[in-house]
């Protein structure tokens, strides 16, 4: 918890800090903590200093991660010519598939100004398979930075995996030679064509819409599952399903350790010479590092793989698989390997929710059983258990995850704890089972009954998504608490799993610190980190001034504060403000007169004047033309979005409270600034 603590501190920091005072502050501490525990005579301060030393170990480790992944970052470019290796299909964008590139020429760059990797958006007739040379035309831009201030940092996530440009394709990308590229991409390269090959014969052999979800389930590759299929998982709250993570790993692993346990025990010769336990441990954890490799080692999978690897380590050296302390060390491990983990928050809601759930097992009664009861009534009695625990532990998996839901997704769904429940005996014992092994056997040709079966389960988990998502009320959209209140929820939500007795409801108000803790005002207005679009505030609702640009910045702000975007045109648009294709000036009920100028050059001089007669802000895409200026109105131009990226506005007095989204994440590594994309 402490070097966890250390982790968020160091992402949390307003500048970048010097690698040679961390170090010597981790290494005082740590030589302090030695010499109290060794001659000292307070336990309670060498067990405090013990925690600071650890803390401050985990802030010097994210800094080492940060400078050993240090590269380039793409300018903002316009239809250049890119070449490179297809590394991966990445998942699919809102606006369409995805490349990972690996790229070996980029027009107007010079060989060490070339990103690691770029991620490009292709249309549907572009995708083509990992290892593959290409040459495309494309609009290159770092990767964005937040949607708005105190947002998820978009731009610090690709850092960490080392995507240095994000970009759309202007047409397919076209196949080429290239020379040979080093082993270690060369060996990536010929994984992931495998891979590629197995999800292709997944989706011919299982058609879709189920292929897709198999191929996505099996192998990571989600590209073809429909939007619609997406949204419907999303809103029943069983979206989780398409990641592989924890509970993939805890399937495939836990049906691998019990089938060869239960094929040890069948084999009276071999049960008695052999510690069936621990060999069936060594065959999970074979399964779950070869699920790894198949699944394309995605973050979350390594480190639901780094937990798998305690588990089955401890029954190898006879301790108890699941415990706190298991869990805990295996927190340790994932945080050292990746210590950017600690803001992301797949990594948060796993581990909240399996402390949780351990920290469940461990009071959980066990009373015993009355002998010679009839088997009928040992199979209710079973039958009552079983759901009383399964209620039990969706409960406290979802109460466990819900802060971290809340603020990093704004998004409650009403009926995913029931549709959980029924998903989990079809996902454990029926589809993911299947699809291991079909996955196995269709290697040889040999999988079509089991993914038959594997295809069966997912056609009832996509109807029991459609039923969940067309409930009324299906999905509740819940404003985001400021920024403090999620470290307080986890410091909560730890201490109730790891305190024991009654001081442990200590951590109760704590964990509930996202539910309770009063939401922010809206702002009066909202502008994208390129000023390309902007929202204001009409009493009941935000209004987006241009509904077809920065429109997925534009729903994560709105979501922040507990709208959701218009599923057609917003009725208010045309009543508020007169828009055309490069500008927007306000009408006569407008909340704020805000004029808005789209263009990436300075409007002509009309322009300007009519903009700035009929505004008290203009925001402008562009700089200010030569010789134009209005003094009667707050501008915002080009060059302050460049400095300061997406801003949020408030009233104050006869002037204006500014919130800027690069004065929020400092100055680091990851901040290159925002993008200058119309998208």
């Amino acid at each position: 918890m402490a070097f966890g603590c250390g982790c968020g501190l160091y992402f949390g920091l307003p500048r970048e800090p010097l690698a040679a005072l961390l170090a010597g502050i981790a290494a005082t501490l740590i030589l302090a903590a030695f010499g109290l525990r060794r001659w000292g005579r307070a336990p309670v301060a060498a067990g405090v200093v013990l925690m600071l030393a650890f803390g401050a170990a985990g802030t010097l480790a994210a800094k080492i991660q940060t400078i050993d992944l240090a590269g380039p970052v793409a300018p903002a470019l316009a239809g250049v010519t890119v070449e490179g290796w297809v590394v991966d299909v990445a998942s699919r964008g809102a606006t369409g598939p995805r490349l990972l590139v690996a790229p070996v020429y980029i027009r107007g760059l010079r060989s060490a100004q070339l990103p690691k990797r770029v991620r490009v958006t292709v249309k549907e007739d572009g995708v083509v398979g990992p290892g593959t040379p290409v040459r495309f035309v494309a609009l290159l831009n770092p990767p964005p930075s937040p949607a708005s201030p105190g947002a998820f940092d978009f731009a610090r996530s690709a850092y960490f995996i080392g995507v240095g440009g994000v970009g759309l394709a202007l047409k397919p990308p076209e196949v080429i030679d290239l020379p040979r590229p080093p082993w270690r991409l060369a060996l990536q390269l010929e994984i992931n064509r495998a891979r590629w090959g197995l999800t292709r014969r997944i989706i011919d052999a299982m058609g879709q819409p189920a292929g897709g979800i198999a191929a996505a389930m099996i192998t990571g590759h989600d590209y073809s599952i429909a939007q619609d299929s997406t949204n419907e998982m999303r809103n029943a709250g069983i979206s989780h399903i398409l990641s592989i993570s924890g509970v993939h790993m805890a399937i495939v692993g836990g049906f691998v350790f019990f089938a060869a346990r239960l094929l040890i025990a069948a084999w009276p010769w071999l049960a008695v010479r052999v510690s069936g336990k621990k060999w069936a441990a060594v065959a999970g954890l074979a399964a779950v590092l070869i699920y790894l490799v198949v699944s394309g080692w995605p973050p979350p999978a390594q480190r639901s793989a780094v937990t798998a690897a305690v588990a089955f380590g401890a029954i190898l050296l006879d301790r108890r698989a699941i415990s706190l302390r298991g869990l805990g060390l295996s927190a340790l491990i994932v945080l050292l390997l990746q210590p950017e983990a600690v803001v992301e928050p797949g990594f948060q809601m796993s581990y909240a929710a399996t402390a949780a759930l351990v920290a469940l097992a461990e009071v959980w009664p066990h009373p015993r059983r009355p002998i010679n009861t009839p088997l009928a009534l040992r199979l209710l009695q079973r039958a009552k258990d079983w759901l009383v625990a399964g209620v039990a532990v969706g409960v406290v998996a979802g109460s466990a995850t819900a802060p971290f839901a809340i603020q990093h997704f704004n998004r409650v769904s009403v009926y995913g704890l029931v549709a959980n429940l029924l998903l989990e005996p079809l996902s454990s014992f029926v589809i993911m089972p299947a699809l291991a092994l079909g996955a196995v056997l269709q290697l040889f040709g040999l999988g079509g009954p089991l993914l038959a079966l594997a295809g069966w389960g997912i056609e009832q988990m996509l109807g029991l998504a459609h039923m969940a998502a067309a409930a009324p009320g299906a999905m509740r959209t819940v404003a985001s608490a400021p920024n403090i209140a999620l470290p307080v929820a986890f410091i909560g939500v730890l201490w109730l799993c790891l305190w024991r007795g009654p001081l442990r409801w200590l951590g109760l108000p704590l964990a509930l610190a996202v539910n309770l803790w009063p939401r922010p005002p809206t702002p009066t207005i909202w502008a994208a980190s390129n000023g390309a679009n902007a929202a204001v505030y009409a009493g009941t609702h935000p209004v987006l001034l241009r509904p077809g640009a920065s429109l997925f910045a534009a729903q994560l702000w709105m979501r922040r504060y507990g709208y959701e975007m218009p599923a057609g045109a917003d009725p208010d648009h045309d009543r508020l403000f007169a828009c055309d294709r490069r500008s927007c000036t306000p009408q006569a009920d407008a909340p704020v007169r805000l004029a808005l100028w789209a263009g990436t050059k300075p409007p002509k001089a009309d322009v300007f004047q009519r903009l700035c007669a009929s505004a008290e802000v203009l925001m402008l895409r562009s700089p200010l033309g030569e010789g134009q200026s209005c003094p009667a109105a707050t501008v915002l131009t080009g060059q302050d979005f460049a400095r300061g990226g997406a801003v949020e506005m408030w009233r104050a007095g006869s002037g204006w409270r500014y919130r800027w989204t690069e004065d929020e994440r400092g100055r680091r590594p990851w901040t290159a600034g925002p993008s200058d994309s119309d998208g």
